[in-house]
């Protein structure tokens, strides 16, 4: 039986980690750092569990099922269809391939240029969505083209940032502040949990199993383990890279102050420490990030609806989405994320525990409505955290347990399952 030499499965897993680490990817880390100051290493441990755990645990679990759609399937046929349908349109079109340009539009372009206006965006969009888009035609590929070449790129575009940071004149931490001084593993936890990661994992098995099967590999158990190895090399490579932007943030915290977000950390840091060449670096990084990302997310979004209505080829999905998401990028995001981004708040919770039920499956496959109760209360806590941002802020809300944290559903969750065990030994 043939299996992936250890360099293949290597750059499989290198493929994957570019396809994970984009612009929320780069930001979060070093703004975390740099808020949490002293306490940065404790909300650390929280943003791994939440921003590196849950995603290679959603790819194993996806791996694992056979895919997503017999995964949501064992809730019910009809929540499997809707539930992966909204999962792609939102980390798809209707969000992350968009903020894929426009962030990196902000990045690379404006520093040099300012911002000329809509003309100088639909250039570079058109440009950024032609690349993105020649590459993503042939997904089988991705590990030559992401895992052999813009990866290990962008390892050492990050890498020269970190380096440069020894050279800072200080290694001491800023100061932290609020909510991290209070609880910085829960906020460590919420600021993973933003990166949107686990979401995209229960998508990304798709291609890597096309890239394994490109190696000549068949036989499906040999590309489950494999994308489970891939899983795991992919988690380890986003963790060094997350604890390098931690230490930049931190440093930064202490040199610059405080900022309103992690793109501002990282540019003045960059700028202190190799003054314009700094902005290049930083640019490139971006634009690098962001491109890998834009990539993965057209590919599995194209493969998912060429599989739901195959009368269109991949191809024609591609230049679809391509082209769908560089108009929303120009014309219609913010009117976009008004809508997608409570809709990916809805999903990530109950993406979240049918992952941990996946795990569970041998154990609580037996109680018949282990899954539909369980996925139930967690769309309704999931419904209630979510009030709050549509003007909906009732006092009875804050009486729930981590509801404050953003994490009450967890209470549901854990009600329905043990209520949907209670309900089935009942029947026995």
């Amino acid at each position: 039986m043939k299996t992936l030499k250890r360099k293949e499965l290597l750059f499989i897993g290198l493929t994957l980690f570019s396809m994970f680490f984009g612009a929320g990817n780069l930001i979060f880390p070093p703004f975390l750092g740099e808020q949490a100051g002293g306490l940065a290493w404790f909300a650390m441990i929280g943003f791994i569990i939440s921003a590196v755990g849950l995603p290679v645990l959603g790819v194993i679990a996806v791996a694992k099922a056979g895919g997503l759609k017999p995964l949501a399937g064992r809730v019910h046929p009809k929540f499997a269809f809707v539930f992966t349908l909204l999962i792609y349109l939102s980390i798809g079109p209707c969000l992350a391939i968009p903020r894929t340009a426009s962030t990196s539009f902000e990045m690379t372009i404006v520093p040099f240029i300012g911002n000329y206006g809509k003309i100088a965006q639909f250039i570079y969009s058109f440009v950024f969505f032609g690349i993105a888009l020649y590459m993503a035609l042939n997904p089988e590929k991705l590990s030559d083209r992401l895992g052999k070449v813009l990866c290990p790129i962008l390892l050492c575009l990050i890498s020269i940032i970190f380096i440069g940071s020894f050279f800072a004149g200080t290694f001491q931490y800023g100061t932290s502040i609020e909510p991290y001084t209070s609880h910085s593993l829960i906020q460590g936890f919420l600021d993973g949990y933003q990166t949107m990661d686990t979401i995209a994992a229960l998508n990304f098995g798709i291609i890597i199993a096309l890239n394994i099967q490109s190696k000549g590999i068949h036989d499906s158990k040999t590309i489950v383990s494999s994308t489970m190895k891939a899983g795991l090399i992919a988690g380890f490579c986003l963790t060094l890279v997350y604890c390098a932007l931690l230490h930049i943030g931190g440093l930064a915290g202490n040199i610059n102050g405080y900022h309103s977000n992690g793109a501002q950390t990282l540019m003045q840091f960059v700028e202190y420490l190799f003054k314009n060449t700094g902005v290049i670096i930083l640019g490139a990084t971006f634009f690098i990030a962001c491109l890998n990302t834009c990539i993965g997310l057209i590919c599995c979004c194209s493969e998912y609806f060429y599989e739901i209505i195959p009368q269109i080829s991949y191809k024609k999905w591609a230049f679809l989405f391509a082209g769908l998401s560089m108009i929303i990028s120009n014309i219609g995001l913010d009117m976009i994320l008004q809508v997608s981004v409570p809709v990916l708040n809805f999903l990530y919770p109950l993406s979240i525990v049918l992952i941990v039920l996946a795990f569970l499956h041998p154990w609580i496959h037996k109680y018949t409505y282990v899954y539909q109760i369980t996925m139930l209360l967690t769309g309704i806590g999931s419904i209630l955290g979510l009030l709050p941002s549509l003007g909906l802020n009732y006092q009875w809300l804050h009486s729930i347990p981590l509801y404050n944290q953003s994490l009450g559903w967890i209470i549901f969750s854990a009600v329905g399952l043990c209520l949907s065990i209670c309900v089935n030994t009942q029947k026995e």
